[in-house]
């Protein structure tokens, strides 16, 4: 742990923090690496630590009784978990699952010292509420996407966007569109028939991008 604080520079919102409220953080924080395909927490479990990620990505999802799973968010450089926040301010177990996707650094608070400084900090509240309103939009656009845009165009819109082959597997794009892997490899099949796309072993190369984007932006 860099006893200076140097993380901090990751989380602008806690500069403001008074210097007894920044000692008080830094002397209790610890840091953590977490592997990739860790899972940190799970439906009904405890929470006992609010998590802020250095370096790495987390993906929090949802796991519906017929056993399909859904991505709310990923908590990424200079992020903070909504739903760890919002189990430690109501004292309610966890809702969702989190799994570690790439090797991550992160710090932690325990629960106890969340509570102290949500009590006594401005600031440090602000920056909680904060993530708070952005994580609840970033949930509620993805909540509309799934229910009113067809998979097809999502997909056709994730794969535009990935900067280089994409390796996600296809339960992970099924996971992050909230829909069925076999509907996934549907798609794929398609799009790779109208020459948008190769598939390789491991990976999903990009060769028309524009094509893609079009068809994403394509009215149902």
């Amino acid at each position: 742990m860099d006893p200076c604080g140097g993380w901090l520079d990751l989380f602008p919102d806690l500069a403001e923090l008074s210097a007894d409220d920044r000692a008080l953080l830094l002397g209790r924080v610890k840091e953590t690496s977490l592997p990739a395909g860790a899972v940190l927490f799970t439906p009904g479990a405890a929470c006992e630590l609010y998590l802020l990620v250095v370096d790495g990505s987390i993906r929090v999802q949802m796991l519906a009784d017929n056993g399909r799973e859904i991505l709310l968010y990923r908590v990424e450089t200079g992020q903070s978990c909504l739903l760890t926040a919002a189990a430690l301010v109501a004292g309610e177990a966890y809702a969702a699952e989190g799994v570690v996707e790439r090797p991550t650094r992160a710090v932690i608070l325990p629960a106890d010292l969340f509570d102290r400084l949500l009590g006594a900090s401005a600031v440090f509240r602000r920056f909680v509420f904060a993530g708070f309103g952005r994580r609840v939009a970033g949930i509620l656009d993805t909540m509309q996407a799934a229910v009113f845009q067809p998979v097809e165009r999502r997909l056709a819109r994730r794969l535009a966007t990935a900067a280089g082959p994409v390796t996600a597997t296809h339960r992970d794009l099924a996971i992050e569109l909230g829909t069925a892997r076999e509907v996934v490899s549907r798609h794929l099949d398609a799009f790779e028939r109208r020459g948008l796309l190769r598939r390789r072993r491991g990976s999903i190369e990009v060769l028309d991008p524009a094509g893609l984007a079009r068809l994403a932006d394509q009215c149902d």
